[in-house]
């Protein structure tokens, strides 16, 4: 297998969403279904002021997730999988979505929780310290940061593990964990600010 050297881009996505849809099976994968379960119940605040969520896809989670928050701004770089996430979210008033690339498009606000769900080993080094800069900038006091990762081999930039690990060490200790669980398959870590 070939790794990817640099951040995977806009167009790769989009040639994704192309050839299919719903690319990773977020409808229909029951391993899906358990980790949203997991990413929500992961969350210790019943209700968020403003959530910023990095990759929503075709807004799946988007829409698990809206009825916990105020304000939720999802961000995807593919223009066709955020025209299947508005429909998919239609009547949610407090849902708004753009077309961003990260971390050169860094939306401006600031957020109670920023949701980084199976994106950051999409980036490589240097992009993944700079989009843990911006996250650590757009949070609120006491923000939280939620990153949920696939732990299994890739040809991204980077592992699971290893975006993870990169995001933690570039934020250094303004970021502190409360919690961190781990399947078989991904992992959750939830970062505070401190």
């Amino acid at each position: 297998m070939n790794r990817a050297l640099q951040s995977l881009s806009a167009s790769y996505f989009e040639a994704l969403y192309a050839a299919d849809p719903d690319p990773w099976k977020f409808r229909s994968s029951s391993y899906e279904a358990a980790k949203y379960e997991a990413t929500l119940a992961a969350l210790p605040r019943a209700r968020y002021g403003s959530v910023l969520e990095i990759g929503c896809s075709i807004g799946v989670l988007t829409r698990m997730l809206a009825p916990r928050c105020d304000r939720l701004l999802a961000l995807d770089g593919s223009a066709r999988a955020l025209a299947d996430a508005r429909r998919h979210c239609a009547g949610l008033a407090q849902v708004s979505f753009a077309q961003r690339e990260i971390p050169r498009q860094w939306p401006r606000g600031r957020h109670d929780l920023i949701l980084f769900s199976e994106v950051l080993y999409y980036l490589d080094e240097e992009d993944l310290a700079r989009t843990a800069t911006l996250a650590l900038r757009a949070l609120r006091p006491g923000g939280e940061v939620l990153l949920v990762h696939w732990t299994g081999t890739t040809d991204y930039p980077l592992s699971g593990d290893a975006a993870v690990e990169g995001f933690m060490a570039a934020a250094g200790s303004a970021l502190v964990p409360v919690m961190q669980s781990r399947t078989d398959r991904y992992r959750l870590d939830l970062l505070r600010l401190a």
